[in-house]
């Protein structure tokens, strides 16, 4: 896939390339045929990666009221998640579920088999690791298969600059694909976006996220009776070519809907972090990450990340203004929960907005776009902006593994490709990351290795 890569000489001259191709995406998508689901007004889709988000992402799919829908294929490397979801799944209403033990699919080429049941214009939901995305969506737009898919979308430069390319060759197809980054889709975010733009707190001075929580992404040794792939699969949180270590899974939404707020993308970050008490864990993860995000107008994102339990926990995001303050997220992705203040104390005598409880849930509402997208032949296409928001991501997490302040464009064009032969890999075959002699793989060591995580 080399041969897909391009490079991005400014950051500026990138944002404007990806700006006019969604524009002529737009227009190309008027004139394209119809793709939807062979012309049938059912639209059938097909599962690959069913843990937990996978199978949510199922149900608010067939939660949607504008027209049929139903699951009528499942795959994924892990038999015990497959029946599981499979178990919860039926458990909706009839004829919503359809999937017999012959359409049930396991191994690294599940998918390919998965997404054989569905006709061009169906649906794939691609929900897992995200090491395997490009290959997964690589495979949908042969297909001609309308997509939604989780975040991260990328962990690193080049697959970022693969997916960009896959999601033009998307728009060729007038295919609609959707990105898990719910939050865009939340009608209070949407709202206190506008009153951040119309100036009801001024101008954006410096935006504030936290995640921080218990103890998270430690992983054991490896059962003997499982391969190093499957292992190292499995934990993809403790594990940056599968997963992108906890900071890209569990930040990005935080990190991506600031920058919405701003309205741009950072164009550097300075990050710090370290391992203190990890204690055997074998993962590649930092227990503190603190990420200071620098836009153009020198416009500030704090971002704090802690997993260390017994300590203060916080699950919020905060824009701060000339004129005043603003809650983004409260406690955690739904509901938002968003207010506007007075002031920057943030009190309940200084609000001056609120948004309507309760709200809808943007999970379902990230749902409800796309198929009526689909349904109604819209252009819709999430792809790049999502592949920006995991590269933006990753740009924070390499700053706190290196010890370096990581440019846009330098992250952007960066070569080190954490897994470049995930779509060659076998139940049974190695893994792209290999333990040292005493049973341990690389972790970051900042200020040593410079250039590279690990």
């Amino acid at each position: 896939m080399n041969n897909m890569q391009t490079q991005f000489t400014s950051r500026r001259e990138f944002l404007k390339t990806t700006g006019r191709l969604a524009a002529a995406s737009a227009l190309a998508g008027a004139a394209i045929p119809h793709v939807h689901a062979a012309g049938s007004d059912l639209i059938q889709v097909a599962l690959i990666g069913c843990g937990g988000r996978g199978s949510g992402a199922t149900a608010q799919a067939l939660s949607t009221k504008s027209g049929p829908i139903k699951l009528v294929a499942m795959g994924d490397i892990f038999e015990n998640k497959l029946n599981r979801s499979f178990e919860n799944l039926l458990r909706r209403p009839a004829g919503e579920v359809d999937v017999p033990q012959e359409r049930k699919f396991l191994g690294f080429d599940a998918y390919k088999k998965a997404m054989d049941c569905l006709r061009p214009g169906d649906v794939v939901i691609l929900a897992t690791p995200p090491a395997f995305r490009w290959v997964h969506f690589t495979y949908a737009i042969e297909k001609g298969l309308n997509v939604f898919m989780e975040k991260p979308v990328t962990v690193d430069a080049p697959t970022t600059r693969r997916m960009i390319k896959l999601a033009e060759e998307a728009d060729k197809k007038n295919l609609k694909v959707g990105v898990g980054l719910m939050i865009r889709h939340c009608k209070g975010r949407q709202e206190l976006k506008q009153r951040i733009a119309d100036g009801q707190i001024g101008d954006l001075i410096l935006m504030r996220a936290y995640r921080t929580g218990g103890a998270a992404a430690n992983v054991s040794p490896k059962s003997p009776d499982m391969s190093e792939v499957l292992y190292q699969t499995r934990s993809f949180h403790s594990f940056l070519w599968s997963g992108g270590g906890l900071f890209s899974d569990y930040n990005i939404h935080q990190i991506d809907e600031c920058c919405w707020m701003k309205g741009e993308w950072p164009v550097r970050a300075h990050g710090t972090g370290g391992r203190h008490f990890r204690g055997n864990s074998l993962d590649q993860n930092f227990d503190t990450y603190n990420v200071e995000y620098t836009f153009a107008d020198g416009t500030k994102l704090w971002f704090t990340g802690r997993h260390q339990s017994g300590c203060n926990s916080e699950f919020a995001s905060y824009v701060h203004g000339t004129k005043g303050s603003g809650i983004v997220s409260t406690s955690s992705h739904t509901p938002g929960r968003v207010r506007l203040f007075k002031g920057h104390n943030i009190t309940r005598e200084d609000m001056i907005w609120a948004f309507p409880q309760p709200e809808p849930s943007p999970y379902q509402l990230e749902w409800d776009d796309l198929i009526n997208a689909i349904r109604q032949n819209k252009p819709y296409n999430e792809v790049k902006r999502g592949a920006i928001a995991s590269m933006v991501t990753s740009m924070g997490r390499m700053a706190a593994h290196t010890g370096q302040i990581i440019e846009f464009d330098q992250m952007m064009n960066l070569d080190h490709e954490f897994a470049p032969d995930v779509d060659k890999l076998a139940v049974d075959g190695p893994a792209p990351l290999k333990a040292g002699p005493d049973g341990k793989y690389p972790v970051p060591q900042p200020g040593i290795n410079k250039n590279r995580e690990y």
